[in-house]
């Protein structure tokens, strides 16, 4: 009996021949091949031996020898091609029950120095038609897990009046789980989601359907974004496969007031163009599909005339060039602050990724982009009526606040009479002087946007800093003795002193800046007397 043993893909053969006094017959069998671990000293020495090896007559401390002798081996022929141990050649008893000759030994010498090539060219057949396989198989999944996304995906985005609405998806070769949605709910509203899960191919791309689905069922029944994004993740728990999770965005909006309420399930903080820089509108929460029980919540942003927000997945930011760096985050908010009062910002975007990579690596995930923009129609005309005189910002820095009262003035001459526009003036530079300090803590890089508009029979100066979700102080009427006894702040009293400069005065704040609104009526002729 004899055995080829490959060390490769290959399954070992057998060979038995019996003769009796007249005439030989052969035969031929299937026999499993010896298992020899890599670390067995046997190999080692089968690589060096140069010859026939006599399993009964060898002594080494091997697990693989005692297997062979277990089956019955009593010589081994090594199969070399160029240096390489490839297979074996193992050999049982003669069916003469006589020992292997001399002359045996030469016959199986010179039968491995020709099998042993013809092995490796078997191995390599084989581990190719396996490739080939393999690779027949990839594709056939991720023609299926693009399927699936393309038919998930939406068309094309909605048409809303005032806005610009639009939404890029760049799958990689190796689709993943990205995704992106549009709702248009009862009440006018519309509900804009993007997410990504983890893992990639037809797993991921059914995950993603799967959770899209139930963002679609629960956004119908639930005002809330931390509600739907709630349900959604209760509903994904018990079914999702293990190590996997999806991060998503969900947001409604009210396209009349430009209210932007949104809450977030581990996904990338998006960000929101202003003429004062891009803002990330930051929110936290556990991805879904993770725990359940989880809870969220809701944020919410005014997005005015003029500005936008952009939703993007993590394939743009971990994108990678030839030299390994990170497109990162910082890299897209300077983008963001520089552009982001295009319509065309997903190609801006898509523009810097390219230029950023320079095609030098294959793109390493889906790249999904979404903006929102509302418009600002031409002439100075604002959405919601009215005339845009001027808007324009200045660094947070002392003494900028008469910059800022110069422009003003430059643009109500006429509107109010001399001593109307004196205390207009006045109560500008206080509350850009309040803007600049107690808002942006004088911060230089991060500006104070003031904008002057007519609306109807009103003059109005809006001056808008950036001080998050701190909570906007109420006019303080002073009170000298008090100040003296420590039982007042002036924190306040330049409120008090606007207050009385205009004829009304509002404040306002989306949790991510503090606006004030300086009022002054028109009266026709726009003297203001």
């Amino acid at each position: 009996m004899a055995l080829i043993q490959s060390f490769g893909r290959l399954i070992g053969r057998s060979r038995t021949a019996e003769r009796t006094d007249s005439a030989p017959r052969s035969g031929t069998s299937i026999v499993e091949p010896v298992d020899i671990t890599e670390n067995d000293p046997l190999l080692a020495y089968l690589q060096t031996s140069g010859g026939v090896v006599d399993i009964e007559t060898l002594t080494l401390d091997s697990p693989g020898l005692s297997v062979l002798r277990e089956r019955g081996i009593k010589l081994v022929v090594p199969l070399i091609n160029q240096g390489e141990l490839i297979g074996l050649l193992n050999l049982g008893p003669r069916l003469s029950e006589q020992e292997y000759s001399a002359d045996d030994r030469r016959l199986l010498e010179n039968l491995a120095r020709h099998v042993a090539p013809a092995v490796m060219v078997a191995q390599l057949v084989r581990q190719q038609e396996t490739e080939a396989r393999n690779r027949e198989r990839i594709e056939q999944e991720l023609r299926v897990a693009t399927l699936i996304q393309q038919n998930f995906l939406p068309k094309e985005a909605p048409s809303l009046d005032g806005w610009h609405l639009a939404a890029h998806y760049q799958p990689a070769r190796e689709v993943g789980g990205d995704f992106y949605d549009f709702i248009g709910l009862d009440d006018g509203r519309l509900g804009i989601g993007i997410g990504d899960v983890t893992d990639k191919g037809v797993p991921a791309a059914l995950v993603m359907a799967s959770t899209r689905s139930i963002i679609r069922g629960a956004a119908q029944r639930l005002s809330s974004p931390a509600e739907v994004l709630r349900r959604v993740n209760d509903l994904l728990c018990p079914d999702i496969p293990p190590n996997m999770f999806a991060t998503c965005m969900y947001c409604i909006l009210d396209p009349v007031s430009g209210r932007l309420v949104y809450s977030n399930a581990g996904h990338n903080l998006p960000y929101l163009y202003t003429t004062g820089g891009a803002i990330e509108l930051r929110a936290t929460g556990m991805p879904l599909g993770l725990l359940p029980g989880m809870s969220y919540d809701d944020h919410e942003v005014i997005v005015k005339p003029g500005e936008s927000v952009l939703f993007y997945s993590d394939g743009l930011v971990e994108a990678h060039n030839a030299d390994h760096e990170m497109f990162g985050f910082p890299r897209l908010q300077e983008l963001v602050a520089q552009q982001g009062d295009r319509k065309d910002l997903i190609a801006v975007v898509s523009d810097a990724l390219e230029a950023f990579a320079n095609k030098a690596i294959d793109q390493e995930d889906d790249v999904t982009l979404v903006t929102l923009a509302r418009e600002m129609t031409d002439g100075g005309t604002l959405d919601g009526g009215g005339d845009l005189l001027s808007e324009f910002e200045v660094a947070s820095e002392p003494g900028n606040e008469r910059i800022a009262i110069e422009r003003v003035e430059t643009v109500v001459v006429g509107l109010l009479d001399e001593a109307r526009l004196e205390r207009l003036k006045t109560a500008v530079g206080e509350a850009t002087m309040n803007a600049m300090e107690h808002g942006n803590k004088y911060q230089a890089g991060v500006p104070v946007v003031i904008r002057v508009q007519t609306t109807g029979d009103e003059l109005i100066v809006a001056v808008t800093d950036s001080a998050g979700a701190e909570p906007i102080p109420e006019a303080t009427t002073p009170d000298l003795d008090a100040k003296l006894a420590g039982l007042q702040t002036p924190r306040g009293w330049g409120l008090f002193l606007i207050e009385n400069m205009v004829d009304e005065l509002r404040t306002s704040s989306d949790g991510v800046r503090h606006t004030i609104e300086l009022v002054f009526a028109l009266k026709e002729g726009g003297d203001g007397d």
